[in-house]
């Protein structure tokens, strides 16, 4: 495994981390500013990711599905997160670090910074989205998505 792999993977967790740690319910809690529910962000970040596999590897798509916003539940949610985040594992791991990602410029390292980076701005909008509503995730929660060292 290459230090892009591992780094997304970790990544990919501290996702899977929140999901897990929000309400059923509270998927279609949104911001004061509108924007996606937060079920629809998690699915969002999904759909990007197809869409990138789409481009750099079209045979990596293979198996994935794109989520119907009026059946979001964490399970699908989470399943699909995990397919994609391995589709991009793999795509990772045809690639070399110093190499380049198919219709991605500059190189593979970009590519992981653009994603961690998009992504984690849904994450962010996911927090505000559910502290506005009062659902504010546990304080563990909080802190734990910085915890890089313990995915």
């Amino acid at each position: 495994m290459n230090f892009l792999t591992e780094t997304w993977q970790i990544h990919n967790n501290i996702n899977l981390y929140l999901l897990e740690s929000i309400n059923e319910e509270n998927l279609k809690d949104l911001a004061a500013s509108k924007g996606r529910p937060v079920g629809e962000q998690f699915a969002h970040m999904h759909g990007v990711r197809m869409m990138w596999l789409k481009v750099a590897d079209p045979a990596l798509l293979e198996g994935l599905e794109k989520i119907d916003k009026q059946n979001i539940t964490k399970t699908h949610l989470a399943e699909n997160l995990q397919q994609s985040g391995k589709a991009i594992e793999q795509l990772f791991e045809k690639t070399l670090p110093g190499g380049k990602i198919k219709g991605f410029k500059p190189l593979a390292t970009g590519f992981l910074g653009y994603l961690i980076s998009h992504e984690s701005h849904h994450r962010g909008q996911i927090m505000l989205a559910l502290k506005q509503s009062g659902h504010m995730v546990p304080q563990k929660i909080q802190y734990g998505i910085w915890e890089w060292g313990v995915r």
